[in-house]
């Protein structure tokens, strides 16, 4: 996607006018049916980032959206989580005119403040994946995903009294964790996209452990690695759980211990430089990952030879 300089959105009156809608009936949420309003149509590439969540399911299919570095790759049903300060992007198909279709919920953090959801806002793992994929609803999903919009919408064109409020994110929570089943779905659903990311991790800690980055830069962290795969850790570590039963840390120590006894077995070097040479500023370190992960000290193990 073409690089366009984000437009930074700070209130959800903001929101609206850029969009071409009415004043919203709230200045802390709005929800949305951008099929009831006539908004500004537009051809040109556009970056925004927000700072209000948003909750977005879109049915355009003339249009390409980049949810952080990635595009999606699906045309309809499709529901991305965007939090505070991330980058989203929209271009329409060469020579087409883009309006947007389909529902979005946009809430101020000051809306949810002080509040049970607040706390646990950013448990729900999927707002940050700014820089991997949105969630893929089947129709059956998307038709649960719009009645609990519907609710939301209802509850927020009521007269707003003392209980509002609450029963408004009473029934965000409830989207939030049914859009957390249906990404739950998707990792085990969307096998090809899911293992390709696991070779792609296999490629690149080979890549780091065959070459001198141990000794000029210590084990890798699970940050590092997301961030060589451009995607976000908690997403990786998702894929991974589901895929092989273990985390990404995991799969750093694992390929620490393959190369440990490659070593260990295939050399004369001492316990200490083969500790140094797999990045451990403390052999004792070393000795107390390895005995953790095998049941054996290094000597053990290279005696067992």
């Amino acid at each position: 996607m073409t690089n366009v300089l984000p437009i930074r959105i700070k209130t959800i009156s903001q929101c609206h006018q850029a969009m071409g809608l009415p004043k919203p009936e709230h200045p802390l949420i709005s929800v949305i049916n951008f099929d009831s309003f006539i908004q500004k149509p537009f051809n040109e590439p556009a970056s925004f980032i927000y700072d209000f969540y948003a909750i977005y399911l879109k049915r355009i299919t003339n249009a390409k959206f980049q949810y952080g570095h990635q595009e999606s790759d699906f045309d309809e049903g499709v529901l991305f989580f965007i939090a505070p300060n991330q980058l989203f992007s929209i271009k329409a198909d060469k020579g087409e005119t883009l309006k947007p279709s389909g529902w979005i919920i946009l809430i101020h953090p000051d809306f949810i403040w002080n509040t049970t959801l607040a706390k646990i806002i950013k448990q729900y793992e999927f707002f940050d994946y700014s820089v991997n994929e949105a969630l893929y609803l089947s129709i059956k999903e998307e038709r649960k995903i719009v009645s609990i919009i519907e609710s939301v919408q209802e509850e927020y064109q009521l007269n707003i009294d003392k209980f509002s409020q609450q029963i408004i994110i009473s029934q965000v929570e409830t989207l939030l964790n049914f859009s957390e089943r249906f990404y739950h779905r998707q990792f085990i659903t969307r096998k090809k996209t899911n293992h390709q990311i696991l070779s792609r991790l296999e490629d690149t800690l080979a890549k780091y452990f065959n070459n001198d980055d141990l000794i000029a830069k210590g084990l890798p962290s699970v940050q590092f690695i997301a961030n060589t795969l451009n995607i976000s850790p908690n997403y990786l570590s998702d894929v991974l759980k589901v895929l092989t039963g273990q985390s990404t840390q995991q799969h750093i120590h694992g390929k620490l211990i393959e190369k440990a006894k490659e070593k260990l077995s295939g050399t004369d070097l001492s316990i200490s430089e083969i500790a140094y040479d797999l990045g451990f500023e403390h052999p004792q370190s070393f000795t107390k990952l390895f005995k953790a992960k095998t049941s054996l000290s290094p000597l053990q193990f290279r005696n067992s030879f």
